[in-house]
């Protein structure tokens, strides 16, 4: 009996792995948040209508306005917002500039935490992102630059902490029930985009100007995580020191054919040769195409087309989210069940859910400009897209975990630099078309995003694969 555990004995949502998928998700709940909150908080800080003189429209913020005039009360004061000349371009700009800091550090973080194992890394991340974030509103009032520097820092320490993940999910998360692990633990970046959008703070205080209760509230959520995270978090279970016996067996056992062996050469021609990955690569550019349009530009997108307040905007903002939420769960739910019941292969599966992730999104963007004159049909489809969109996350998202789980961490910062470039070239290009036209701008945008959409889709419907490479079983390898 205890030599061979059931998997029943082994897999109950009381055990230890699910209490680190809910630590992860708590992880991905704080870095999104402190991403996401410039999205909304940027309406008021160039919203040219907000109760300012024009004399004191400017760049130089609200501190260097109360300077000028001490004779206003600081009651007075705290009710008004700063107001910057950013255009839209800039804007784009901005919100890239995170992904641009994430990019840098994907691929060797993703390197080191295979080697050193991912609790100190991605630890790490999650702190200094968590103390940088109370620095973006200051860095408001010296200029563009610096939020540009401080959002690209940001993004270094972010791309540090999510790539570990996927190197603890190599050694803890059995197959059977990967796609029920990781889509808890990526929930929370849905989750926390509904809480920052939603949050009664959020529209309050960034309407007030430099939001910095706000922001602090982010700094304190991210230490408690890093807390939890330098406390439970082991890089893999033999060396949890309150993991049961039995669930120690249980993941062992199912993940017995990965090499615990943590020196070893990347065998990089090898991948460079291998189709699956592309696809896999393909299918994130595609992805996150879409997904950071949404992300970064569904508050503009709501306050401009909709004519939605801010206020409102926040909350209608977060609904596509808690949709977002709700099928990542419940996809990764159906992904394993097919899984177990052995209805459907692990291909199958993984084919099945990109491309359900893929297109209905791609159909919703498409329509989406005809159904601007209907509030209801605009919100519908806005719920539509990021929601059947994460369905991704049991296909593609975690097929490096298939293909190839010895080097899962690397190969997810290699698939998450494709989808930020994506994101990166997305923001920019949203930024640009939308300042020449406003509506036949946004229109481009959705027709842009449904045919790179489908341009991945059929990368990956052709190529993908589950079985794990040769090159990935191998444990000695030839070095370049």
């Amino acid at each position: 009996m205890d030599e061979k555990p059931t998997t029943r004995k082994g897999s109950g949502f009381c055990s230890l792995r699910y209490a680190l998928a809910l630590i992860m998700h708590f992880s991905n709940f704080t870095m999104i948040t402190q991403r996401v909150s410039l999205s909304i908080a940027i309406i008021a800080m160039v919203n040219s209508t907000q109760h300012q003189d024009p004399a004191n429209a400017s760049t130089e913020g609200p501190v260097m306005d109360l300077l000028s005039n001490q004779s206003r009360g600081i009651k007075d004061f705290s009710t008004r917002a700063a107001v910057y000349q950013w255009s839209t371009e800039t804007q784009g700009i901005i919100f890239s500039s995170i992904s641009y800091g994430i990019i840098l550090t994907l691929i060797p973080s993703g390197y080191l935490a295979g080697i050193f194992g991912a609790k100190q890394i991605l630890g790490a991340g999650l702190l200094i992102s968590s103390l940088l974030t109370l620095f973006t509103p200051l860095a408001a009032d010296f200029g563009v630059i610096l939020v540009i520097v401080i959002r690209t820092v940001q993004g270094m320490a972010q791309g540090m902490a999510w790539t570990g993940q996927f190197t603890i999910w190599a050694k803890w998360a059995p197959p059977l029930e990967r796609s029920k692990l990781t889509s808890i633990a990526g929930s929370g970046e849905d989750v926390g985009s509904v809480w920052v959008l939603h949050h009664p703070l959020c529209g309050r205080i960034n309407l007030t100007g430099t939001g910095l209760a706000f922001y602090l509230l982010h700094l304190c959520i991210g230490c408690v995580c890093c807390v939890l995270w330098f406390t439970v978090i082991y890089d893999d279970p033999m060396h949890h020191p309150c993991i049961s016996v039995r669930e120690k067996e249980h993941i062992t056992s199912s993940v017995a054919q990965q090499s615990s062996s943590p020196r070893r050469s990347v065998p990089i021609k090898a991948m460079v040769r291998c189709l699956p990955l592309w696809a896999i690569f393909m299918g994130f550019f595609s992805h996150f195409w879409l997904c950071t349009i949404i992300i970064t530009y569904l508050p503009t997108y709501i306050s401009t087309v909709l004519h939605v307040n801010i206020r409102d905007s926040g909350v209608l903002s977060s609904l596509p989210f808690i949709a977002a939420s709700s099928c990542t769960i419940l996809g990764g739910q159906m992904a394993d069940f097919l899984l177990s019941r052995n209805l459907l292969s692990l291909i199958t599966v993984r084919k099945l859910f990109s491309s359900l992730g893929l297109l209905l999104p791609s159909l919703c963007a498409v329509a989406l400009p005809f159904v601007t004159s209907s509030y209801i049909a605009t919100i519908v489809l806005l719920i539509l897209i990021p929601g059947t969109s994460n369905l991704c996350d049991s296909g593609f998202i975690i097929n490096t975990l298939d293909v190839a789980p010895r080097y899962a961490s690397f190969l997810m910062g290699i698939s998450r630099g494709f989808g930020l470039t994506a994101g990166i070239i997305s923001s920019t290009t949203t930024g640009f078309l939308i300042s020449q036209d406003s509506e036949s701008g946004w229109r481009n945008v959705f027709f842009l995003s449904a045919a790179v959409n489908m341009f991945g889709l059929i990368f990956y419907l052709i190529f993908g694969q589950a079985e794990i490479q040769s090159w990935a079983k191998e444990r000695t390898l030839t070095r370049l």
